[in-house]
């Protein structure tokens, strides 16, 4: 039987850019440490938030043999290694198995709208070429393709595809895929509001945008579930709705850089064509880092 390859809180950690647009390493083991001290149980790298849509090959690699090495095993490090291309996705994964990384996250061929066999043959193919355990990545806002249940029972017969990070917000999906699939293909929320009553239905944990912010409480809401203390997880998961809602007030990974620009955190520029929040969603943003306490009231 396969076993997680975590269980509880990953963070999707951001990229800090410097002013230039070069990676902030710097800033970049900054961040790993405070996750790192903050409890989490993962750090995904290069994932949607980490903006690896823009980044080159090369500083795509550079940043998970970077990560890997700063962490020190000291958490699991799962790579963002997807792509459209499934000899690229093969490439980006084959590199970081080589660099040390623990896992592979692999969003759906974007914009290419493959068909559910097209998908199977994707992630066959990759897991022919490596032996890193593999979370699929449903996303379907963002590539315009979901998964069906009946698919994920297939691939979940691949021992070397341990799961999927969730992010459809289909819980007839969720709820399918855990009558169809054995206990040993895992489910984990790619959305943080959606992280108790996904882990109610067997989930085991999330890969987080928030937890950028407040690891301490996301790894607290995802321990509280697997624990089996569901009213405490649910009480956070509902003092926490303003704020996670202010998190996606505009396309990800925008309002949490901008958040933690507002706390002294020198993540630099986002990278075009992503561009700085709204003005008008500045004040809601301050407003909800003030009510959670990482930000003082003027």
């Amino acid at each position: 039987m396969r076993e997680p390859i975590f269980c509880g809180a990953c963070t999707a950690i951001v990229t800090p850019f410097t002013p230039e647009g070069k990676i902030n390493y710097p800033v970049l083991a900054q961040l790993l440490d405070e996750q790192l001290q903050g409890g989490i149980d993962a750090i995904c790298v290069c994932g949607t938030t980490g903006e690896s849509a823009t980044m080159t090959p090369e500083e795509h690699r550079a940043v998970i043999e970077y990560a890997v090495q700063h962490v020190k095993h000291q958490v699991k490090i799962i790579a963002g290694s997807g792509s459209n291309n499934t000899a690229t996705a093969i490439e980006l994964s084959l590199h970081a198995q080589e660099v040390g990384a623990d896992a592979l996250l692999l969003v759906t061929p974007y914009y290419n709208k493959a068909t559910q066999q097209g998908l199977i043959h994707h992630y066959e193919l990759i897991a022919q070429k490596t032996d890193l355990p593999m979370i699929l990545y449903n996303v379907p806002s963002r590539t315009g393709i979901s998964f069906t249940a009946e698919t994920y029972q297939i691939l979940s017969q691949n021992p070397k595809i341990n799961g999927v990070k969730e992010a459809s917000g289909n819980f007839s999906l969720i709820t399918r895929t855990r009558q169809l699939c054995g206990d040993d293909f895992y489910i984990w929320s790619g959305n943080d509001d959606q992280v108790v009553p996904l882990m109610a239905l067997g989930a085991k944990g999330v890969i987080s945008v928030a937890s950028n912010l407040l690891p301490n409480a996301m790894a607290e809401m995802t321990h509280r579930c697997l624990t089996g203390d569901f009213s405490g997880a649910a009480r956070l998961q509902i003092e926490l709705i303003d704020f996670i809602e202010a998190l996606f007030i505009e396309v990800n990974p925008i309002p949490v850089k901008t958040a933690l620009k507002m706390l002294g955190k020198d993540v630099g520029p986002l990278r075009t064509p992503l561009c700085d929040l709204s003005p008008q969603h500045i004040d809601t943003l301050q407003k909800q880092l003030i009510a959670v306490g990482l930000l003082e009231q003027n």
